[in-house]
């Protein structure tokens, strides 16, 4: 399993812990002095700083990958520019061609 799925799999599971204590911190209201209560809603912050942490550690993932494919495609473009352009033309003619059949 890849890094982004151990890291998707983790967010999905916080947030659906999130829903789980929001659950228990819903049922608990009634009594709301209660040690029940008052647990839910600990259980409830904790997992909801969890689950802020992960989107924050995903979404620096996300940014350093796409920041290191823009770098590695502009290396790309520059050290083989026509090889790059001829890449350009043929992907500019397939999608004219794709265009121009759906009309």
């Amino acid at each position: 399993m890849s890094s982004a799925e151990q890291h998707k799999d983790k967010l999905m599971h916080d947030l659906n812990q999130v829903i789980r204590d929001a659950e228990d911190l819903l049922r608990n209201t009634e009594q709301q002095g209660s040690e029940g209560f008052k647990s839910a809603k600990e259980r409830f912050e904790h997992t909801l700083r969890n689950a802020k942490a992960e989107v924050a550690r995903i979404e620096d993932l996300v940014v350093t990958r796409t920041r290191d494919a823009a770098k590695a495609t502009d290396v790309y473009v520059k050290e083989n520019p026509w090889q790059s352009a001829g890449i350009a033309a043929g992907v500019g003619l397939l999608v004219g061609l794709l265009i121009g059949r759906s009309r």
